[in-house]
C-alpha cells in the first residue's frame, strides 16, 4: 500500500495564479504540501496530472459560514459535512464557522461546536460570537487564543438577543487585540430596526419586502463608521463582516485613510441583488441580514472591489429550504427541514440566510473576471489569500508556495455551465443564480494533496477535514 507522505503528484504544464503573479509553472506535491513551483519540473516516479490549459489556483477559504445554526425554531440546512462537501464543489477548501455563545461558558461552545463540526469534509476553523459581556466572559476570552481561535465576533443590532452596548463593543475590541485576538462586527443600527419592524407589523405589513424596509442603509453606514471609530479608541483592529452599501464602503475608505486599521468583507449577493428581489412571488428566497440594497450600492461595492478598498469577499453561507415542507433528495435519502415558509404570513419569521458557500469562485469568475471587474491576482487575493492572512493562516493556506498545504483548484476557465440548484451542491432547494450562464468552472479539487472533487463527482469524505489552528491575525 502506498505511503502517503511519500506520494508525489506532479501538475504538468498549466498556469499558476497566485495573489501577486500569473505564471507557467509546474506544481510538486509530496504528500500533503507542496513541494516545488517552477517550470519543466521532471520528477520521474511522479503520477502527473496534466493541467495544459488549466489554471492552477489555490483553494478557496469562505471566512464566513454557518452551519448547523438553529434560528427562529429551525436550523440551516446545510451541516458541517453538506455545506463543506457543497463548498468543495465550489473550489473552496477552508471555511471558517462561527460559534454561538449559547452555552455557560466560551469553552463548552467550543467543545460543542467541535463536536458537530468533526464531520467536516474540508478543513476548518471557528470564529466565537460574543453576546454575552460579564466577568466570565471577560476572564475566558484570552483563553480562546489557547484553543485555536483567534477572532471573536460582535453585533450592533438583534437588540436584546445578539447586540452587546457600544462601551461592551469597546472592551471587547481592546482586551481581544490585547491577547492576539481580531474582532469583527455586524455594523447596524439595532435600536432604529427595533422600532420600524413594531411599526411594520402594526400596520399591517408582513411582506418580504418589509425586512429591508426596516433596516435602513443609513442604520449600517453610521454604525461601519461607529464601530471604526471604537476600534480607534480602543487602539486596535477590526473586519466588518458582510458590507452591503456604498456608504458603507465609503465610510471604511475614510478610516482607513485616517489610519484606522479596519478591514471589510462584502458577498456576492451584495454585488447582484437588490430590494426589488424581495418584492418577487418568491422574495422570501433573498432574505438575509443586512438586506440587499440598490443598483448604486452594488456598483459601489464593485467600485470599493476594483479599488482594494476590501479585504475579502466571503459569503455569510446560511441556507435554508424555501418550502421545507417538500423533501429533496440529498446523497440518494430524502431531507427536509423547516425553512423559510415559516414565515409566509410574517417577514420576522422568515430565517434570515441564503445558501452561497459552493456558488462564490464560479459566480465571481464569471462576472469579476471574465467580465473585467476583477484580475485573476485580485480574484485570488480575496477569495483565498488575504482570509489566510487576516484569519492566521498564511502562508499554510492561500497560496502556491513550497510548504504550503497543497489545496489546489484545476480550474477551467473555459468550461460553460448552466448554473443552478442542480449543478450546485448545497442542501437546500433553491438557487439564487438559477439559470446563470458561467464561464470557467472548477474541474478538479485538491485538499492536502488528495483529490476530492473529479469532473462533479464526489471524492471526499465524511469527516476529512481538519480544524485549524490559527495564529495571530495580520491587518492588510
Amino acid at each position: 500500500m502506498e505511503n502517503f507522505a511519500e506520494r508525489k503528484l506532479l501538475f504538468r504544464g498549466g498556469t499558476v495564479v497566485t495573489a501577486s503573479e500569473i505564471l507557467q509553472a509546474d506544481v510538486l506535491v509530496v504528500g500533503e504540501q507542496i513541494a516545488a513551483v517552477t517550470k519543466d519540473l521532471v520528477v520521474p516516479d511522479a503520477e502527473v496530472v496534466d493541467a495544459k490549459g488549466k489554471l492552477i489556483l489555490p483553494g478557496g477559504i469562505d471566512p464566513h459560514t454557518h452551519f448547523d445554526l438553529p434560528m427562529f425554531n429551525t436550523v440551516s440546512s446545510d451541516d458541517h459535512y453538506t455545506g463543506t462537501k457543497a463548498a468543495a464543489f465550489g473550489g473552496t477548501t477552508t471555511v471558517i464557522d462561527f460559534i454561538p455563545q449559547d452555552w455557560d461558558t466560551l469553552e463548552e461552545a467550543v467543545q460543542a461546536w467541535h463536536v458537530k463540526a468533526a464531520k467536516a469534509a474540508v478543513d476548518y476553523s471557528f470564529h466565537m460570537n460574543i453576546t454575552r459581556w460579564d466577568e466570565n466572559t471577560r476572564r475566558e476570552l484570552p483563553r480562546l487564543r489557547e484553543w485555536g481561535i483567534t477572532t471573536v465576533k460582535v453585533f450592533t443590532a438583534y437588540n436584546g438577543r445578539l447586540r452587546l452596548q457600544d462601551g461592551e463593543i469597546f472592551e471587547v475590541i481592546r482586551l481581544a487585540w490585547q491577547n492576539g485576538i481580531l474582532t469583527m462586527v455586524h455594523a447596524e443600527n439595532g435600536d432604529v430596526i427595533e422600532i420600524l419592524v413594531r411599526e411594520a407589523l402594526e400596520a399591517g405589513h408582513t411582506e418580504p419586502i418589509w425586512h429591508a424596509r426596516t433596516r435602513p442603509a443609513w442604520g449600517a453606514v453610521e454604525a461601519v463608521l461607529r464601530a471604526s471609530a471604537l476600534a480607534a479608541q480602543a487602539d486596535a483592529p477590526l473586519y466588518i463582516v458582510h458590507m452591503n452599501t456604498a456608504g458603507g464602503a465609503e465610510q471604511l475608505r475614510y478610516a482607513r485613510e485616517h489610519g484606522v486599521r479596519v478591514m471589510g468583507e462584502t458577498c456576492p449577493q451584495y454585488l447582484f441583488f437588490t430590494e426589488d428581489d424581495l418584492k418577487r412571488p418568491d422574495g422570501a428566497k433573498w432574505i438575509c441580514s443586512p438586506p440587499m440594497r440598490t443598483r448604486k450600492d452594488n456598483e459601489m461595492l464593485w467600485h470599493a472591489l476594483e479599488h482594494n478598498w476590501l479585504s475579502t469577499i466571503g459569503t455569510d453561507h446560511c441556507p435554508f429550504f424555501y418550502d421545507g415542507t417538500k423533501p429533496i433528495i440529498y446523497e440518494g435519502k430524502p431531507v427536509a427541514i423547516p425553512g423559510k415558509e415559516l414565515g409566509k404570513d410574517d417577514f420576522t419569521k422568515i430565517p434570515n440566510g441564503l445558501p452561497g458557500v459552493g456558488d462564490r469562485l464560479p459566480v465571481l469568475w464569471t462576472e469579476g473576471v471574465v467580465k473585467g471587474r476583477l484580475s485573476p491576482q485580485q480574484f485570488v487575493a480575496y477569495t483565498s489569500t488575504n482570509p489566510a492572512k487576516i484569519f492566521g493562516l498564511y502562508p499554510r493556506k492561500g497560496t502556491i508556495a513550497p510548504g504550503a498545504d497543497a489545496d489546489l483548484v484545476l480550474w477551467d476557465p473555459d468550461l460553460k455551465v448552466k448554473y443552478g440548484v442542480k449543478v450546485a451542491q448545497h442542501r437546500t432547494d433553491y438557487n439564487l443564480y438559477e439559470g446563470w450562464e458561467l464561464t470557467g468552472f472548477p474541474v478538479q479539487v485538491y485538499l492536502r494533496g488528495r483529490l476530492i472533487v473529479d469532473h462533479g463527482e464526489w471524492h471526499g469524505i465524511r469527516g476529512g477535514g481538519r480544524f485549524l489552528h490559527r495564529g495571530v491575525p495580520q491587518v492588510i
